[in-house]
């Protein structure tokens, strides 16, 4: 893409890059082998600062509408990065949704500030690296095989498995992966269960399945039913598709026990940093999510990670072509490291 670059001002610039599966990847609603994606760098005075979107299909944004997006973004008014807060403003005024878009700026602002400042953005926020949680690992739906299969290839990788659920045979997904593994687990039903009595039994049956948090039980439009069910379940409920920005965690509250945030629906890691402290002062847990994203967009939300009950930032490791090397595992916790920015290094 063509762009003429000062000596100091802030230049935008863009391209697709396409990300591909390790394996297929299904959801209650889908399944996929690669994830459209969007790349963005942002030069000032000889630093380039990255930023990604992630477009699984359900969001609604494509590579087109990105890059149509960002076509529109001009920094010629901003002198600096530290302009962060008018920077971001002015981008979300630009059009409303676009979040991944949005997050593509924000997460390359944010890289190219720290790396100005000499600071990663964890210690920026006065977070400690060391709180950092382990992160889940997602085995998606499958046969009961081959979920067996994906379970055994991470054995004593990670110290905690998630599982998407909401089909009609989840307890036998369940009992493929019990049958290989006695790790804790985390489960995704995707909006996947419509009665809140059988949701309140799965519930109870998943508990003593050793799962640990149950996230989107029930539909977003049945939000009467997800607070019952909140209310008389045996394990925290974490919002995710009732969540997508900031203002959305009040009409939420007391329905669910606490909030999956995630940079792309939020555009961000401003407002994902908004949006865990609004939650904590509500007395709501937190955890942070991903979609399928490179290292860049990982690492960005994984500056976050401090702040969390769970972290769900596994979505570089189910790609192979990855773009950077950023935040590392350690036995399954996140290992964030000392490099300005949000800490990730081009491969």
């Amino acid at each position: 893409m063509a762009t003429h670059s000062s000596h100091k001002k802030l230049t935008l610039r863009f391209y697709p890059y396409e990300l591909q599966l390790k394996h297929t990847f299904t959801v209650a609603s889908c399944s996929r082998s690669t994830t459209p994606g969007v790349q963005t760098e942002i030069e000032y005075d000889g630093l380039i600062g990255y930023g990604e979107a992630s477009m699984p299909p359900y969001l609604g944004e494509t590579t087109e509408s990105v890059q149509r997006f960002l076509s529109q973004v001009d920094l010629s008014p901003y002198a600096h990065p530290s302009d962060l807060d008018a920077i971001l403003d002015y981008v979300d005024r630009i059009m409303p949704g676009n979040t991944a878009a949005k997050a593509s700026i924000d997460i390359a602002l944010h890289d190219l500030y720290g790396k100005i400042q000499g600071a990663t953005w964890h210690s920026i926020w006065g977070l400690d690296k060391t709180k950092a949680p382990s992160t889940t690992y997602t085995i998606g739906i499958d046969t009961p095989d081959v979920m067996k299969q994906k379970t055994m290839e991470v054995a004593g990788q990670f110290n905690i498995l998630k599982v998407k659920l909401g089909k009609e045979n989840d307890k036998k997904m369940i009992e493929a992966i019990r049958s290989v593994t006695t790790l804790p687990l985390a489960v995704d039903a995707n909006q996947g269960w419509k009665d809140k009595q059988q949701a309140l039994e799965m519930i109870h049956w998943l508990k003593d399945q050793g799962v640990v948090m149950i996230e989107q039980p029930m539909p977003v439009a049945q939000l009467e039913d997800n607070a019952w069910l909140t209310a008389h379940s045996p394990l925290p409920t974490f919002a995710d598709e009732s969540v997508q920005r900031l203002h959305d965690i009040r009409k939420i509250e007391g329905a669910f026990s606490g909030i999956n945030v995630k940079l792309m629906k939020c555009t961000g890691m401003r407002e994902a940093h908004q949006m865990m402290l609004l939650a904590r002062e509500l007395g709501m847990k937190v955890m942070i999510g991903c979609m399928t994203e490179t290292s860049c967009a990982v690492s960005a939300a994984a500056q976050l990670s401090p702040l969390v009950d769970f972290a769900d930032l596994d979505g570089n490791l189910l790609i192979s072509n990855d773009l950077f090397k950023g935040v590392q595992l350690s036995q399954g916790k996140l290992l964030l490291n000392d490099l300005p920015g949000i800490g990730i290094e081009k491969i």
